[in-house]
């Protein structure tokens, strides 16, 4: 039987996740300075996959389910984040808008389970819609609308990439970001040769400075093998909607993060959204805890 509630020490752990992830962002800025967006994710999920899987298993899933989520978070989680972020839409606001797949992962896995939708979590979904309104009555040179339908379309992509890993139950979850993403990688490097071409691959592979693969190595190591396969971990032992809000944090992270070392601009109707979806996901998190405790007593 799952818990209903995160253990401290796991509760830690999505917090360091949320961490990584958030600050993450201003990574991704400063390596697409370098590479182009396609290139970039393909070289983030080539290192994450090799060497990996000469020393790890193939985790106990079938080549289906790797298939579909390799190719899920690669290619359409972060393929599409990539893009956007070459110019379409700021760190900051990236981190916030890819935060809406808290509701899409929750709604999916009620659907596929047949739970109903609660007034709460419609409540909580409702705000955090209310945010991506108000960050789309905003767009300008910075972020356009393009940017914010593919960042919307990647956390379509993550919310069914964690349904899939969740149904697939591997028995060890490093195991399987590492095998996914050699699903991940050959789409993106495909993309990159068709779209962005051969010339453009070679000079940012031949201009690339240290800290343009230290961003490459920081993708595949930290967000990926920590970061993914830390959060597969949670999302086996605790229910989606008591994992999924957890990452609502990281727009904090990535906001914050973005202002620190990018300067990006914090003015108020950024506030504003940020402070709904965080809202939204003060709903999902405290309300069932709260009636729960109402009800007993």
């Amino acid at each position: 039987m799952q818990h209903t509630t995160l253990s401290l020490r796991h509760g830690l752990l999505a917090l360091a996740i949320t961490a990584v992830w958030g600050s993450n962002f201003v990574v991704i800025r400063l390596g697409l300075d370098q590479f182009p967006p396609f290139l970039f994710a393909g070289l983030r999920f080539t290192i994450a996959a090799l060497p990996g899987i000469l020393f790890l298993p193939r985790p106990n899933v079938s080549w289906l389910n790797l298939a579909a989520y390799g190719v899920l978070i690669g290619a359409g989680q972060f393929g599409l984040l990539f893009l956007a972020m070459d110019g379409h839409i700021s760190p900051g606001l990236a981190s916030l808008v890819i935060q809406v797949q808290v509701f899409f992962t929750i709604f999916l896995s009620m659907a596929r389970s047949g739970e109903m939708v609660r007034g709460f979590q419609v409540a909580a979904c409702l705000l955090a819609v209310a945010g991506i309104g108000v960050i789309a009555a905003h767009v300008n040179g910075h972020t356009t609308p393009l940017g914010l339908a593919l960042v919307v379309l990647a956390a379509a992509c993550w919310a069914v990439g964690n349904i899939v890993a969740r149904e697939g139950r591997p028995d060890n979850f490093l195991a399987y970001v590492v095998w996914g993403s050699l699903f991940s990688a050959p789409p993106l490097l495909a993309m990159s040769l068709l779209v962005e071409g051969p010339a453009a691959i070679g000079q940012a592979i031949g201009h690339a400075t240290l800290w343009g693969w230290a961003a490459v190595v920081w993708q595949s190591l930290g967000n990926s093998w920590f970061g993914y396969a830390s959060w597969g971990f949670l999302l086996a032992r605790y229910p989606s909607a008591t994992v999924s809000p957890w990452a609502l944090l990281v727009p904090v992270f990535g906001m914050g993060t973005a202002v620190l070392w990018l300067s990006e601009p914090m003015p108020a109707w950024k506030l504003a959204a940020a402070m709904l979806v965080v809202l939204g996901l003060a709903v999902s998190v405290f309300y069932p805890r709260l009636h729960n405790r109402l009800a007993r007593a």
